[in-house]
């Protein structure tokens, strides 16, 4: 795939470039807890500035229903753009209407612009090719060349990832040349012991990874509330606590397969419990113990793994060549539950291999807990897109971008 360098030496002075960013941050009360994947894409938009072009600049921001929905409005986004450029950044409030076009024929050479959430036109993530084809035509018409640079958003069939490339000359910015080489040391020529650290909510969104990993990490450690769904097809009592028990016999049948494909797959030996949920806005105390694995309480919910899981996993992790994470040990977001996920990200830290910290929740789990994001040798913005590279997909917006 062309790269934005080679768009640069061509010259954009004076062009409309139309940059497909992952602008997708979390909001809580309208305003911004984590915006690592805006400064993610500044670079990019600070380079085509610089170069004269006149950069606008396109997200989407959650799973409004097609229509506009002020909840999920890009403003903030743009706002915080503007502050990080340390330049006015203009704001169009629809996506391919009058304001959009004012916006775009508003711009002189090195002027920013952002419109309105792509999702809030049905075409974006249509499933119909020509509803998708006739929005990304629209798209086409506010510019005259395409960098796409959304990370987060390349394992998407939609409009401006996958039918806008085609319509207009095409590159890619630097964050995703940056995540796609980051994803190539995870996947060829990997350094070794490659060691997958892989935590959150569901096992069944982890399945597919795993099934790949298993044939190329040499260790993969579980957490978070995917463990549980581990412990009990082991035979352990796991409480309460979050279970996929559909999801069984497929974990059963991935550790059979580690033992022979000698893969050391690592499970909780401890895990932090508590009676009930905690309430995260208050964070207040909460009460809680650290139980064995193998004697969890009925009635206690886990939320995290245990201090001796939280030491078992740091030295499984010390002489890693190459980490990959995936996913919060625990419930990060409460200070009583978030121990596990502060053990792993302080190994990946203390770590002298490449570790790659996969998107996501685990990129605000390191935000949150206060790392230092120089520490690690890359923070993806895109944990699907990752997880989908690794399960060896073809993502649609990185296909697009090939010539």
């Amino acid at each position: 795939m062309k790269t934005i360098d080679e768009l640069l030496a061509e010259g954009v002075t004076g062009k409309r470039v139309f940059v497909r960013a992952d602008l997708n941050v979390p909001l809580a009360g309208g305003l911004i807890t984590d915006d690592g994947r805006i400064r993610a894409v500044l670079p990019t938009i600070r380079a085509l500035a610089a170069a004269g072009a006149k950069v606008i600049v396109a997200s989407h921001l959650g799973r409004p229903k097609g229509a506009p929905d002020p909840a999920f409005s890009l403003l903030p986004a743009a706002e915080r753009l503007g502050e990080l450029l340390g330049a006015p950044v203009a704001f169009a409030q629809d996506t391919v209407g009058p304001a959009a076009h004012e916006a775009v024929d508003g711009l002189e050479p090195g002027q920013v612009a952002v419109v309105e959430n792509l999702r809030f036109n049905a075409g974006e993530t249509s499933k119909d090719d020509t509803e998708r084809g006739e929005f990304a035509d629209r798209l086409a018409a506010l510019a005259d060349v395409y960098v796409g640079d959304g990370f987060g958003a390349v394992h998407r069939k939609h409009a401006s990832v996958y039918d806008l490339p085609a319509r207009l000359p095409h590159y890619a910015g630097y964050l995703i040349a940056t995540e796609v080489g980051v994803l190539k040391k995870l996947t060829e020529d990997v350094a070794r012991p490659y060691v997958v650290a892989l935590g959150g909510s569901k096992v069944s969104d982890k399945l597919a990874v795993i099934d790949q990993l298993l044939g190329k990490a040499d260790r993969i450690l579980i957490g978070g509330g995917m463990a549980f769904t581990f412990l009990k097809a082991k035979g352990y009592e796991v409480g309460s606590s979050l279970l996929q028990e559909d999801q069984i016999p497929a974990v059963t049948e991935y550790m059979e397969r580690a033992v022979k494909e000698g893969v050391e797959l690592v499970l909780p030996v401890d895990v932090v419990v508590a009676p009930g949920f905690p309430d995260l806005k208050a964070k207040a105390p909460t009460e809680h113990s650290a139980v064995e694995a193998h004697a969890m309480p009925e009635g206690q919910l886990g939320l995290d793994i245990g201090p001796k899981t939280g030491a078992l996993y740091a030295a499984k992790l010390s002489d890693a060549e190459t980490v990959f994470w995936n996913g919060p040990m625990g419930v990060f977001e409460h200070p009583d539950y978030a121990e596990g996920t502060k053990a792993v990200a302080q190994a990946l830290v203390d770590s002298k291999g490449f570790t790659v910290v996969g998107g996501g929740d685990s990129a605000a789990a390191v935000r949150t807990l206060g790392f230092n994001e120089n520490a690690f040798g890359h923070i993806s913005t895109g944990g699907g897109a990752s997880l989908e590279y690794l399960e060896g997909k073809t993502l649609p917006g990185l296909a697009a971008l090939e010539d």
